[in-house]
């Protein structure tokens, strides 16, 4: 801890504090799964519609990977979008 009489808890212990931190945890890991996916897409030149064949899903299915704010998607399914792009999914608790 510091010296600094204005310095106060951290923004990880104000949401959790709050009850919000797993929450805000996993929209926050989403969103950086969803933008590495898309720009992974654009820079193979892969449509939505590609992608979703590739994975053999719906094309809805694959918006609702791709939407920043939907945290409610598989391991499988992140994981067969990883594949069709060429990379790996890799989870680890910390």
């Amino acid at each position: 801890m510091t010296n600094n009489p204005y310095t106060g808890s951290s923004f990880d212990d104000f949401l959790q504090e709050e009850g919000l931190y797993t929450e805000c945890t996993a929209i926050a890991i989403k969103r950086v799964l969803a933008r590495q996916l898309t720009e992974e897409m654009k820079r193979q030149n892969l449509t939505k519609t590609e992608m979703a064949k590739q994975m053999k899903t719906s094309r809805a299915q694959l918006d609702r990977l791709l939407d920043p704010e939907k945290t409610g998607v598989s391991i499988e399914t992140i994981t067969r979008a990883a594949t069709v792009v060429g990379r790996q999914l890799r989870i680890e608790l910390v």
